[in-house]
C-alpha cells in the first residue's frame, strides 16, 4: 500500500513539474493560491530557477520573425443599384405619323443615327416656299442697292427692302427647324431598348419612342455611414459583386460623392463606377459594394509569437541576445498576422518557436530555417 502511495506521489510530482515547466500561466496561478512557496518555486517572472540561460545552462534555441508594419483595415459594405452611364428616353417634340424606324430592337447605335422619322411632307413644302421668298427678297435688295447710287431710292424704300430680306431669312430658318423636328435621332452612342412603336402609329410629345443607353460603364448608387465621410474621395478603389452573378467580383472606383449627409439615415450618397467593356452588366442590376480604408500604422507580428498569461497577451522580443517580455494589446488579427499596440520597433525580432521554456532574461540562440523570417509587407492584407 505504501509503495502505491509513493508511486502516486512521484507521478503527481512529475506531472506538476512538467506543468510548471511548459505552461506559461502555471507559475502565476501557483503564486496566487500560495503553493509556490510550499513547493520551493521562485515567484513568476523571477530569474531564479530558469536564470538567464536554458534549462541546461546554455542558450535556448528559438526561431524568430521580424516585426513589420501594418495598418488597421476598415471595411464598409453596402447594397447599391446600377444604372447605365447615360440613358435617355426619346420623345417627339411634335405630333405626327411614324413613316420610318431606323433601328432594330436592342441594336447598337452611333450618335446622330436616325431613330424615328415622322411624316414631314408639309414641312418640306414650307421649306421650299421659304427658299423662294428668300430668293425674291435678295433680288429686290440687290435692285434697291443698284438704284441707290442714282438717287432714285428713298431711305424708307431701302429699309423696307432690308427688312424683307431679314424676314425671309428668318422664315427659312423656321422652316428648316420645323422640318428637323420631324426626325428623332440618337443623342449619343449606345444601345437601343425594345421598341414599342411601328410604322403608321401616330405619336405625340408624351409618347416614348425609344430608350438609348450608354452602358459602356455602369454607375452604382449606394450609401455609406457618416463615420467614413472624410475618407471617401473621388477615385477611391472599390470592389463590387453583382448579386445576380455569384462568384463574379469586379474592380471599380468612386465616381462621385454627394455634398451632404442625409439627416434621416445619417448616410452619404456615393456613386461608384464599373467598366463594362465585356457588356455583361445592365442598368437596374443590384450590387454589393465594398470599400476598404487604411487606418493607423501598428506593429505586425506572427500569430505564433503572441502568448498569454494572467496579465494578458505578450510576445518575447530578442534584445541583446536575451528574451524580453513585451506586453501587447491586440487590435486586429487573422491567420497570417496580428496587429498590436506594443513597444516594438520595426524589424525587431520576436520569438515564434521555442517559447515554452522562456523566462525574462533567458539567453537565446536563433536557429532553424525560419530565423529572421519577416512578415508579409503589404499592410492592407492585415485584418
Amino acid at each position: 500500500m505504501a509503495r502505491q502511495i509513493g508511486l502516486s506521489v512521484l507521478l503527481l510530482a512529475g506531472t506538476l513539474a512538467l506543468w510548471v515547466a511548459f505552461v506559461p500561466g502555471a507559475r502565476p496561478l501557483l503564486d496566487r493560491i500560495g503553493i509556490s512557496a510550499v513547493l520551493g518555486l521562485a515567484p513568476a517572472g523571477s530569474d531564479v530557477g530558469s536564470g538567464p540561460s536554458g534549462p541546461r545552462g546554455g542558450p535556448v534555441a528559438v526561431t524568430v520573425g521580424e516585426v513589420a508594419q501594418g495598418r488597421i483595415r476598415d471595411r464598409v459594405a453596402a447594397i447599391g443599384d446600377g444604372r447605365a452611364l447615360r440613358a435617355v428616353t426619346l420623345r417627339s417634340k411634335v405630333t405626327g405619323e411614324v413613316v420610318g424606324i431606323g433601328i432594330r430592337d436592342g441594336e447598337q447605335v452611333a450618335a446622330g443615327d436616325l431613330i424615328v422619322q415622322l411624316d414631314d411632307e408639309a414641312e418640306r413644302i414650307a421649306l421650299d416656299r421659304a427658299y423662294l421668298v428668300l430668293e425674291d427678297a435678295r433680288d429686290e435688295a440687290e435692285r434697291v442697292t443698284r438704284l441707290e447710287t442714282t438717287g432714285a431710292v428713298t431711305e424708307v424704300r431701302r429699309r423696307e427692302a432690308d427688312l424683307a430680306l431679314r424676314t425671309a431669312e428668318l422664315e427659312l430658318r423656321q422652316a428648316e427647324f420645323d422640318l428637323s423636328e420631324r426626325t428623332v435621332s440618337a443623342p449619343f452612342a449606345g444601345w437601343a431598348g425594345v421598341l414599342d412603336i411601328d410604322v403608321g402609329d401616330r405619336v405625340s410629345s408624351q409618347d416614348a419612342l425609344a430608350v438609348i443607353a450608354d452602358r459602356s460603364r455602369i454607375l452604382i448608387d449606394f450609401h455609406v455611414p457618416e463615420r467614413v465621410v472624410g475618407q471617401v474621395t473621388e477615385g477611391l478603389a472599390l470592389t463590387a459583386r453583382p448579386l445576380g452573378m455569384p462568384g463574379r467580383l469586379l474592380e471599380g472606383r468612386v465616381h462621385a460623392v454627394d455634398n451632404a449627409v442625409d439627416p434621416a439615415s445619417r448616410t452619404l450618397r456615393v456613386q461608384g463606377e464599373l467598366d463594362n467593356a465585356d457588356d455583361l452588366l445592365r442598368g437596374g442590376m443590384s450590387f454589393e459594394v465594398v470599400l476598404n480604408f487604411e487606418g493607423e500604422p501598428l506593429p505586425m507580428v506572427d500569430p505564433l509569437a503572441v502568448q498569454w498569461s494572467s496579465a494578458g497577451a505578450f510576445v518575447w522580443a530578442v534584445r541583446d541576445g536575451r528574451a524580453t517580455r513585451v506586453p501587447v494589446a491586440i487590435r486586429q488579427r487573422n491567420a497570417d498576422s496580428v496587429l498590436v499596440e506594443a513597444d516594438l520597433a520595426l524589424g525587431e525580432p520576436v520569438v515564434v518557436e521555442g517559447l515554452q521554456t522562456l523566462r525574462e532574461g533567458t539567453e537565446l540562440r536563433v536557429v532553424g530555417p525560419q530565423a529572421g523570417r519577416a512578415l508579409p509587407r503589404p499592410a492592407r492584407d492585415a485584418g
